[in-house]
């Protein structure tokens, strides 16, 4: 690996926000799944959880060009709803979930400077009412069309930018808030070597 290489990698992951990650629950097209992937990869976002209660465990990622970002990225895989919540719960402070409901917030409410898991629901369904219950709160994306809903790799992009667009304006980006074991563990991954 060439030195500009590996100066560019360490860069990229001095910019990861431990303290936000997507959650995708039940999604079946896998290109929407490296869709948003890639919008992880570009906004900063180190960990997604593919959670699958209702469809088989997905082998692999929609289209090369999109693929290609989840391998800098650590995916975990769930297909039990309440063990994925639980491991949620360990890292971060608060879980909101993209529902229509009468206590949804709006999108430019959420205070991205805190410790949070966004779920998305599938393509047809949306969020599963069980994950709903588990959940904190919800939040919407405002709209003022007729339909009230957004691709499922739209309506992340638009909310992780609103995210990165806070934490940059709140300095997050400036330093690595990542723990040394993390940022080890993905160095060695990503085929860098560490400096202890």
């Amino acid at each position: 690996m060439t030195p500009e290489r590996k100066e560019r990698l360490s860069s990229v992951l001095n910019k990861r926000q431990k303290n936000l990650t997507v959650v995708l629950e039940n999604v079946f097209d896998p290109h929407n799944i490296s869709a948003v992937m890639r919008t992880c990869d570009a906004v900063g976002v180190q960990d997604i959880y593919i959670l699958n209660t209702k469809i088989p465990r997905h082998k692999k990622w929609g289209a090369k060009s999109s693929s290609s970002a989840a391998k800098w990225l650590t995916v975990q895989q769930y297909t039990d709803a309440k063990e994925c919540i639980h491991e949620l719960r360990k890292n971060y402070d608060m879980i909101l979930t993209t529902h229509l409901a009468s206590d949804s917030i709006s999108l430019y409410k959420i205070d991205f400077s805190r410790s949070l898991a966004l779920v998305f629901g599938n393509e047809h369904e949306g969020v599963s009412p069980e994950i709903s219950e588990l959940a904190d709160g919800n939040f919407i994306i405002p709209q003022v069309g007729i339909i009230r809903s957004l691709n499922i790799s739209v309506a992340c992009a638009v909310s992780l930018y609103e995210a990165y667009r806070q934490k940059t304006n709140a300095g997050h980006y400036e330093q690595s808030n990542m723990e040394k074991h993390f940022y080890r563990d993905i160095m060695e991954k990503w085929g860098l070597e560490t400096e202890e």
